[in-house]
């Protein structure tokens, strides 16, 4: 939150490309300090993990659009690039990623810091393509505007747009609940210690994600419905599947065994979540497409950066108080979040034709 900000808004005006090659350098850092016992190595780790992840959030999608509008392409490719950048990256390649590190770490019996070596190959790899393939683009180079200008010309422009607000309020919602079921979803399946497949499941969820974005791919590939519209009954399918895990706990009785497999709660829960997780699917691209409309591309990267900012504190204060609330509580609120984010996504509907 506090470093990845500033690093990220950096990138509209030193460059998109240079934001990119500073990502692989910083995790590639964040990847090796694994190798350390000492606490305070494996922070400063953290930290280069904070900045990349920013940069990976902002950089990246900011270069695509504005080299996609220079080059002159039509409108209707982003979509269909960003779709195929969640199914083939988010989905396939996520499940292709973990079938790989625990060939590293079980197969081949390479330790536990094996994955992160060879993250830090391929960022490597991904740095030579970028440095030696890629062009540079700017949001705002102008040499006047030193890093507090560009952060109030930022927030004038959510203050000023309501078609930005709302974008960035829908976006902190729905990735604030993600992030808080990423942390969730193994104890509500496994409440007596049940002995279940961590790895399949995973595994599942990016099948049911990489669905999801298949099907954006289709919806947007249409002139109707538009985004805008969709969206809203996605927020809501993903705000009532987040519900099961509330609505099992009253119906069927809790099992007092401890161990043993994944219980029939568990099982609807589990469909339940895989639901959720194709509702991802379809909201990466989605978002995407929305942002490539209404952000504008002088502050392309700092915008998104500030749209973190309650996220990332919304985060940080769930898991601080993780233990507080029973997990029901947990869901319930992220449920709430995400009807509040169709609400959101109404009112965007509405005044979307605006100018």
């Amino acid at each position: 939150m506090l470093f990845g900000t500033i690093v990220g808004s950096l990138a509209d005006k030193q460059g998109r490309k240079r934001a990119c090659i500073t990502y692989c350098i910083t995790y590639i850092l964040s990847c090796i300090t694994k190798h350390s016992p000492e606490y305070r190595i494996l922070m400063i780790g953290r930290v280069l993990g904070g900045i990349a992840t920013s940069l990976l959030f902002s950089a990246f999608e900011s270069w695509l659009v504005a080299e996609h509008n220079k080059r002159g392409f039509e409108q209707q490719w982003l979509s269909l690039t960003f779709s195929k950048a969640i199914f083939i990256g988010n989905g396939l390649i996520a499940i292709l990623s973990g079938l790989f590190g625990n060939l590293l770490v079980d197969s081949l019996s390479l330790g536990p810091v094996a994955p992160f070596d060879a993250a830090a190959c391929f960022l490597a790899i991904g740095m030579a393509i970028i440095f030696s393939s890629w062009t540079e683009n700017f949001g705002d180079p102008s040499e006047n505007k030193d890093l507090l200008t560009q952060f109030r010309g930022a927030a004038i422009a959510i203050a000023s747009d309501e078609k930005i607000a709302l974008l960035g309020a829908i976006q902190s919602l729905f990735e604030g609940s993600m992030y808080t079921f990423v942390f969730l979803w193994t104890p509500a399946l496994s409440p007596n210690d049940e002995e279940i497949p961590h790895g399949f499941i995973f595994a599942t969820f990016m099948l049911a994600s990489m669905l999801g974005s298949s099907l954006a791919s289709r919806l947007m590939a249409r002139s109707a419905p538009r985004v805008e519209s969709y969206m809203q009954i996605v927020f809501v399918i993903s705000s009532a599947s987040l519900l099961l895990p509330i609505i099992t706990n009253f119906l069927v009785a809790p099992s007092k065994v401890k161990g043993g497999s994944i219980s029939f709660a568990g099982c609807l829960q589990l469909l339940g979540f895989c639901t959720f997780e194709a509702c991802v699917g379809i909201f990466w691209p989605s978002i995407m497409k929305m942002r490539s409309q209404y952000i504008p591309e002088e502050a392309r990267s700092t915008i998104m950066n500030f749209f973190r900012i309650p996220l990332n504190i919304f985060v940080c204060i769930v898991l601080y108080n993780v233990d507080a609330f029973p997990i029901t509580i947990m869901f319930g609120m992220c449920s709430i979040f995400l009807f509040v984010a169709s609400i959101l996504q109404r009112r965007l509907m509405a005044i979307s034709d605006k100018p």
